[in-house]
């Protein structure tokens, strides 16, 4: 499992995120992705644990909890949904 965290603060660092996660058990990896035009923070991150148990009290302790001056949101990461995610498509429903 990989919990997302949203709404960071543009100055967070993958150290930063690290040493918050840490508390809760032992980081197996964080990942910030950056915009390919600018190479600034996107403002999210992703975080992925040892184990469940810990991802599980992290979340419960970390969601809407501020941090660097912004509430955060953490939850359990969705998977990326492959093939076309409606981009393009028009629906003819009435509307």
């Amino acid at each position: 499992m990989t919990i997302y965290i949203g709404n960071l603060s543009y100055r967070a660092t993958e150290e930063d995120l690290k040493a918050v996660f840490a508390e809760y058990g032992t980081v197996k990896r964080v990942v910030l992705p950056t915009d390919r035009e600018t190479g600034r923070m996107r403002g999210f991150a992703f975080v992925e644990m040892m184990e469940d148990a810990q991802e599980d009290a992290a979340i419960a302790e970390l969601d809407g909890a501020e941090w660097m001056g912004r509430p955060l949101r953490v939850n359990k990461a969705k998977p990326k949904e492959e093939g076309n995610r409606g981009a393009g498509i028009k629906r003819n429903d009435g509307y």
